[in-house]
């Protein structure tokens, strides 16, 4: 899948983008027409839960987004792919 990652005010690892790719790129098993998506990464500066990730993921007619907040990027993404996953379905059902 074609994706954009966005690191706002600070330098994303390749690594990180790796694996956020891999991430994303297993939603299409679960519905495989998927057009593109979008990742914004951004770093707050309060609590421990600093690390917030949002996936925008464009399928035919329709826009999907998460939002997750954790303690690393990581783990955040995880939170928000599988919240993408719960909604690519319902999507995959009303189609």
């Amino acid at each position: 899948m074609k994706l954009q990652v966005h690191s706002i005010h600070f330098n994303a690892d390749s690594k990180l983008v790796e694996f956020i790719q891999k991430k994303v790129d297993k939603l299409e098993t679960f519905y495989d027409r998927v057009v593109d998506g979008e990742v914004f990464l951004r770093i707050n500066n309060e609590g421990v839960d600093n690390k917030t990730v949002e996936i925008k993921v464009k399928v035919p007619g329709s826009q999907l987004f998460a939002k997750e907040q954790a303690k690393s990027f990581e783990a955040a993404t995880d939170l928000a792919t599988e919240a993408l996953r719960n909604q690519l379905k319902k999507y995959k059902e009303k189609s």
